[in-house]
């Protein structure tokens, strides 16, 4: 929820946490209030991409890089229609944007888009709270809405904790819509909106993939009246623990033996339809330099992520589920979390991270091409 007045940089701010701690700087962005989940996210660049994921709806983003805003902003990079994070707070603003791709500044389109963010605190010292204490709520104010801590910290604990949380349909696209293929078309897959960003489609269609992009609502009928080869489900936000639909449509489509993929919040999906439980992290893996290892090759990727709940599989054996054996194939060598499932006896897969990794790292492009791999063998 937010609200909001045209923002500068010498108006006050204050982002409070539901542990009473606060942090005062100066606004950025829009001016008012505004709430969600405070998270950290690690990346040193590719803010546009992380202001414009779905997955972060309800989230207010800390950037641990000191400095933001220096790339400005353009209408090139978006992976979505808005910017969904309900809040942004950055350590140094850039003053001035110096890219010659930058039609505007990171602060001008936060203020367009009503983004109540703060600037000018002590964002080390926060990451060190939020990974001590674990992501929680908090709020931003600035100008006329800041009170008294005590009215502010109250405020904060009202709001709704994102476990339990159901968000996918709030993000997801309302009407289908198609992504041709890029040169000559090779198959048609079905892609289950959750909170899709845009480079991920795109990275289908460059493989010769026609996307037919479906509402997080849609139904076996509607997946399979697009006559796919394969389907996908997407990244988002939210408790996967919510996601009945999405987890039904699933298990109908692996009765099908039909080839699937998903990726983020489609990982759990997946996790769940197998019969895996899912949790909360404490404070979630956000950003693009996370080490996961991939265990069916043994090679180490750098990946990009953004994730605060995980499956809960064991590691250390092939597991039988409803369809078949599964195994972990992917894991964060942080911290051994789950970061992939793999299906033994037909064509699924998923990862938890982000691999069409828009700004980047590309360690985990090849699994496109797993994909489609996938799909000539069911052809075969």
């Amino acid at each position: 929820m937010t609200t909001s007045t045209r923002g500068t940089s010498k108006v006050p701010a204050v982002l409070v946490l539901e542990d009473g701690r606060v942090f005062r700087g100066r606004a950025y962005g829009a001016v008012g209030e505004t709430f969600g989940e405070a998270v950290f996210s690690t990346g040193m660049t590719g803010y546009q991409e992380t202001l414009t994921d779905p997955s972060y709806d309800r989230q207010i983003v800390v950037a641990t890089a000191p400095q933001i805003g220096n790339t400005g902003w353009n209408d090139e990079d978006d992976e979505s229609s808005r910017i969904w994070v309900s809040g942004y707070v950055v350590r140094d603003p850039a003053r001035v944007p110096s890219n010659w791709r930058a039609e505007r500044s990171l602060d001008a389109e936060l203020v367009a888009q009503n983004v109540v963010g703060i600037s000018g605190i002590d964002t080390r010292a926060l990451t060190r709270h939020l990974r001590e204490r674990g992501s929680m709520r908090a709020g931003i104010f600035s100008g006329a809405t800041i009170a008294p801590e005590f009215d502010l910290v109250a405020r904060v604990q009202e709001q709704a904790p994102m476990k339990g949380l159901s968000l996918y349909e709030e993000v997801a696209t309302k009407e289908a819509y198609v992504v041709p293929a890029i040169g000559e078309k090779r198959f048609t897959v079905a892609a289950i909106d959750l909170g899709i960003k845009g480079m991920t489609p795109h990275r289908m269609a460059e493989r010769g993939i026609e996307v037919h992009v479906l509402p997080a609502t849609a139904t076996e009928a509607d997946v399979y009246a697009v006559n796919p080869d394969g389907v996908f489900f997407s990244n988002g936000p939210g408790d996967p623990a919510t996601a009945e639909g999405p987890v039904a449509l699933m298990t109908a489509v692996l009765a099908r033996r039909t080839p699937l993929f998903g990726i983020c919040f489609g990982n759990q999906i997946l996790g769940r339809a197998l019969g895996f439980g899912t949790y909360k992290l404490k404070y979630g893996h956000r950003g693009i330099n996370q080490p996961v290892q991939d265990r069916t090759t043994g090679k180490v990727e750098v990946t990009a992520h953004n994730h605060g709940f995980a499956v809960d599989a064991p590691l250390d054996r092939v597991s039988e589920t409803p369809f078949g054996r599964a195994e972990v194939s992917h894991v964060c060598l942080n911290d051994d979390v789950v970061e992939g499932l793999r299906l033994l006896d037909q064509p699924a897969f998923s990862v938890q991270y982000h691999p069409e990794a828009a700004a980047g790292p590309h360690d985990a492009a090849y699994l496109f091409d797993r994909f489609v791999s996938l799909l000539e063998g069911q052809r075969a």
